[in-house]
């Protein structure tokens, strides 16, 4: 398989300037502008990086700037990149656009329209490095149409996380006490396996997945340790694509760093097939595990390809429990398919497993998003239940067949968005939304009794999902 390695080359880059900018990453720091700075920097490029979710547009120095370079690896960075986009050109005039990550290739048409010249997807970084010496020399575009999209393996650098805010200045670990700890951020791999039909991964990397060698890795975790973190939260699609490759990396993470916890993403399939490995995960340190449910309804599970059962999600509770890991599940709770009576059907659930503590509030209120080049729109009339694609929203509209399912999640989006709601504790959010659900139908029930009902677990202190709508202060954050 063919494999890129960067290279110095001062005569091409000069002392030309190259821009990283994160409009998003789930108040992380992002590997993926600290890993490209370094490839570009180890190739004679100047590199500014840019967090938008911790800095503002007139924060650095653009002159000079050859190239800009946008990471779009989400909807929320994306919506945020294209409000920004006016302003950051005001500010470099003379500089090429370009766009990176999941969300880049899915949006390529439309970037374009907004003057984005090259677009990248995939294993990204030796395009990047093209783009920027081509910027650097005066020389023209000459990418295709479209997006270019690469999946050769690649080496990687360590990250230069210098250029970036530090790391106090992002999600941190609360734990169940109200004790907090600095978190560092890793990723271990990027693409996924599997091929979920609502998951942004899959229009990009088509069921392949690419490991970050181990000892990129730990060398990257050894600098944020450095740095204060106290907790490592690892950013992969999923943490058990490459189960040896993982097991490595935690293994060696704490014979390193015994006092140091972690948590990671991983399916609820790959916690039942890989149960045997939760017992050493939780002795390296692992304190919670995050997993995309999504639903119990195994009718929208099976339309989602997420290949598992509510009964499946329900063992991986047990599962978890049993190694003393904490459980945190997330979910699209509103979709074409969801009625009143399901959504009821997900807050029983929730509080029979024992989960409220374990759920932020507005995961109850995730309504499903279809971007374009979305695996859904390839679903036998699926189509049908969407209106024209919305630019602005960068997403194809749907309405509910029932009104009183979208008028529920208005509601709920509204109770939990409030200020006094955040500061509420989970469990008291958790009976106002069981109170709305069931009223909705018509009915009163009361909130069931349940043995494992636990209080708080750790968790990050910023809880936004991925494939959320941004906030209208996350539009302003430039």
């Amino acid at each position: 398989m063919e494999r890129w390695r960067s290279r110095a080359d001062p005569l091409r880059a000069g002392n030309s300037k190259v821009v990283l900018v994160s409009p998003y990453d789930l108040g992380r720091q992002p590997f993926a502008l600290a890993e490209p700075a370094a490839l570009l920097e180890r190739a004679g490029f100047g590199v500014t990086c840019l967090d938008l979710s911790r800095q503002k547009l007139d924060s650095i120095d653009w002159r000079e700037t050859v190239l800009i370079a946008l990471h779009l690896g989400m909807h929320t960075a994306t919506r945020i990149a294209l409000e920004a986009l006016p302003r950051v050109r005001a500010l470099a005039p003379g500089a090429r656009l370009c766009a990176y990550g999941l969300y880049a290739p899915m949006n390529a048409a439309l970037l374009r329209a907004r003057g984005i010249g090259e677009v990248l997807g995939g294993e990204f970084e030796p395009d990047l490095i093209s783009a920027a010496q081509r910027a650097a020399n005066g020389a023209p575009d000459t990418t295709p149409a479209g997006a270019v999209i690469r999946y050769a393996k690649v080496e990687f650098a360590v990250p230069q996380r210098a250029g970036l805010p530090a790391l106090s200045r992002y999600a941190r670990l609360v734990l169940p006490d109200g004790g907090e700890r600095t978190v560092g951020f890793a990723d271990a791999s990027r693409g996924c396996k599997h091929r979920c039909r609502h998951c942004p991964v899959v229009p990009v990397y088509q069921g392949r997945f690419r490991a970050v060698p181990a000892e990129i890795v730990l060398a990257d975790i050894r600098q944020q340790v450095a740095q204060g973190a106290q907790h490592v939260s690892f950013g992969d699609p999923d943490f058990l694509n490459g189960p040896t490759h993982a097991l490595r990396i935690v293994r060696a993470l704490h014979a390193e760093h015994p006092a140091l916890t972690w948590d990671a993403t991983i399916k609820v399939q790959h916690l039942i097939e890989h149960a045997a490995l939760l017992p050493e995960f939780r002795r390296c340190g692992c304190l919670f595990i995050t997993s995309a449910a999504e639903a119990v309804d195994d009718r929208i599970l099976a339309l989602l390809a997420k290949n598992h059962t509510c009964a499946d999600f329900e063992r991986a509770v047990a599962l978890l429990r049993a190694a003393d890991i904490a459980f945190a599940p997330t979910f699209v709770a509103f979709t074409p398919w969801t009625t009143l009576e399901g959504y009821c059907a997900l807050l029983d659930a929730v509080a029979r497993l024992g989960l409220i503590e374990n759920v932020p509030p507005v995961q109850f209120t995730i309504r499903l998003l279809v971007p374009e080049g979305s695996e859904l729109l390839k679903l036998a009339g699926f189509r049908e239940l969407l209106e024209p694609f919305d630019q602005k929203l960068l997403g194809y509209p749907w309405h509910h067949r029932d009104p009183r399912v979208d008028r529920l999640q208005q509601q709920l989006q509204d109770l939990v968005g409030r200020p006094e709601t955040q500061a509420l504790p989970r469990r008291e959010v958790f009976a106002a939304i069981w109170r709305m659900a069931h009223a909705a139908p018509g009915g009163i029930a009361p909130l069931p009794a349940n043995d494992h009902a636990g209080g708080p677990i750790p968790r990050l202190s910023e809880p936004w999902f991925c494939c959320a709508e941004p906030t209208s202060q996350q539009l302003a954050t430039f």
